[in-house]
């Protein structure tokens, strides 16, 4: 039997007009800004002016990515369909892609099979615009800082201590390191200097937090750009650029509004990387999503460790959010790849290498559950090649850690396939209240607050912190910077800073090399083992394989 591709079957849906979803999702028209027929981003003054209750928060994370796949984003995609079907009134929350995935190797964020977000050639290309804006008022910041220094550099800006980057939404390793302001006094102060990839920007996440145009010119005053030649912080504000900024930016902070396959609402907004931000859509669109539904479900990026943590320890701090309920997405493959077996090997059984990639699962499990004291259920997404052995392995060990298993089938068969989980969702949401804490308090140092998060949910035994990296830490608290949540930049591909250490790692130290503040956002990141803000294209690039016909229509898009 031949599968359809997601492109393909994401084109033969027959979309809603758009003014149809936002009536589901109690969005009167004059809140509405139309981006063609099945598109449209919504005024903030809904939130201000709507007397809805929050409904019920739904985070979905997963695993350890593996190269076998998880399905995280189909699998939120699928259970807001799911509630839709058993007569709950859903909103779903996401992040928007970045280009730099599509064209690489990781494909698009608008889920897959009969569980996605349409039209998904446009949200998975430029969509509304909202990452272009973000490059605009990131570069835009570079250049006046720059021009600053060329005109007589008044604040005494040292060009050595700059580390505000460029960027640009795609995956291009050449620029990573560059010299610039080459060709005489004419053509700026020739200084190093790199990109970033748009979704690891500042902006992106200053975007993704901020919560009112107020707030957010505000975030963007405060960003530090560099140093002078006496160490003394220089921010966007001395630099007057917060309000050109401000202006480019005010329509990209209003959520997009788009449907799933099966006409769930959507709001597709923001979109940082998990591995290297804070992996979480927008403040303005998680609280947009709860007022305007009983359910929310959104997601956050990568595995438990990263996504999950920044959602909890960094977003729902910031916001003032408690989730009513955690999905873990596991797939039968995955945790056979976690028990060292080859991608070519995981269509036969093998419960050996389960039992050695199961503690992967049940260590995420056990953190949601023990560390954010949160309800919690696995969401296997089965495959055709899956037996009931290995399903029954897996909902034998979760049991153990008092957690229900329910098999999810949303790839395949859309809301059906994930009615069952749906059901179990609203029973954890009514039966288990949960108890929610962070991994950490305010009031820890910055290097107390790291080791908490590697002891507590990473497993392992702490950290060690460069020189560099000790001296940058000691340099921010005493700028007052010591109370922020911190942002850990790691790998995705192990609870560890070792890319090849899968399962559950035990005895092992995080490396510490580079400790910034992204004063605007209002946390610190922190940069542990070979992680790059910007990332390189594959051998072969999936834009190898993407063309438009005569009539504009799009293949090779997944």
């Amino acid at each position: 039997m031949a599968y359809k591709t997601d492109i393909e079957i994401a084109q033969e849906c027959e979309m809603l007009p758009i003014g149809e979803i936002a009536k589901k999702a109690h969005v009167d028209d004059k809140y509405i800004e139309q981006y063609g027929r099945y598109k449209a981003k919504i005024d903030l003054k809904l939130l201000e002016e709507t007397d809805r209750e929050n409904g019920k928060l739904i985070l979905v994370t997963a695993i350890t990515p593996t190269p076998a796949g998880e399905g995280k984003t189909t699998t939120t995609i699928g259970l807001a369909d799911g509630l839709k079907r058993i007569g709950k009134d859903v909103t779903v929350a996401l992040r928007e892609p970045s280009l730099g995935p599509v064209f690489g190797v990781k494909g698009g964020a608008a889920g897959g099979g009969y569980a996605q977000v349409v039209p998904m050639e446009d949200i998975n290309l430029h969509f509304t615009g909202d990452f272009h804006a973000i490059g605009a008022a990131n570069n835009l910041l570079a250049a006046m800082l720059d021009n600053h220094i060329q005109q007589g550099n008044a604040l005494g800006i040292d060009v050595r201590k700059i580390t505000w980057k460029r960027c640009v939404d795609m995956n291009d390793r050449q620029l990573r390191f560059v010299v610039d302001g080459m060709g005489g006094k004419a053509n700026g102060v020739p200084r190093e200097d790199g990109f970033d990839i748009t979704v690891a920007s500042e902006i992106m996440a200053v975007l993704c937090l901020a919560n009112s145009i107020t707030d957010l010119k505000e975030r963007l005053s405060k960003i530090i750009v560099g140093y002078t030649y006496d160490d003394k912080p220089v921010t966007c504000g001395e630099l007057k650029a917060a309000g050109a900024m401000t202006a480019l930016l005010k329509d990209a902070l209003k959520p997009n509004l788009v449907q799933t396959l099966e006409g769930t609402p959507a709001f597709v907004h923001g979109g940082p990387f998990a591995n290297i931000a804070h992996g979480c859509n927008s403040v303005m669109a998680t609280k947009l999503a709860l007022k305007m539904g009983d359910y929310t479900v959104t997601e956050a990026g990568f595995g438990a460790d990263l996504g999950a943590e920044k959602f909890l320890d960094i977003k729902c701090r910031m916001a003032g959010l408690t989730p009513d309920a955690v999905v873990v997405v596991a797939t039968v493959r995955a945790l056979k790849m976690h028990g060292g077996r080859a991608k070519t090997e995981l269509a036969t059984e093998d419960i050996a290498a389960l039992e050695k990639g199961i503690p992967n699962l049940l260590r995420h499990v056990a953190n949601i559950k023990n560390v954010y004291k949160l309800p919690c259920v696995v969401a296997v997404n089965r495959f055709p090649t899956d037996t009931d052995n290995e399903i029954d392995f897996i909902i034998k060990k979760c049991k153990e850690l008092g957690v229900n298993t329910v098999l999810s089938t949303v790839w395949a068969d859309g809301g059906k396939g994930g009615e069952d989980l749906a059901r179990e969702v609203v029973r954890l949401c009514d039966e288990e209240k949960g108890d929610f804490t962070f991994s950490y308090e305010d009031d820890l140092t910055i290097a107390e607050k790291i080791e908490a998060v590697v002891k507590k949910v990473y497993g392992g035994d702490g950290i060690t912190i460069m020189p560099a990296a000790k001296k940058q830490i000691e340099q921010l608290e005493n700028l007052g910077f010591g109370r922020c949540p911190v942002c850990i930049a790691k790998t995705q591909y192990s609870f560890s800073d070792d890319p090849t250490k899968l399962g559950a790692p035990e005895n092992f130290t995080v490396t510490v090399k580079n400790v910034k503040v992204s004063a605007g956002a209002g946390f610190i990141v922190v940069l542990t083992g070979d992680i790059l803000t910007m990332p390189g294209l594959p051998k072969v690039p999936a834009a190898e394989r993407i063309d438009v016909d005569e009539n504009g229509k799009i293949t090779g898009l997944f």
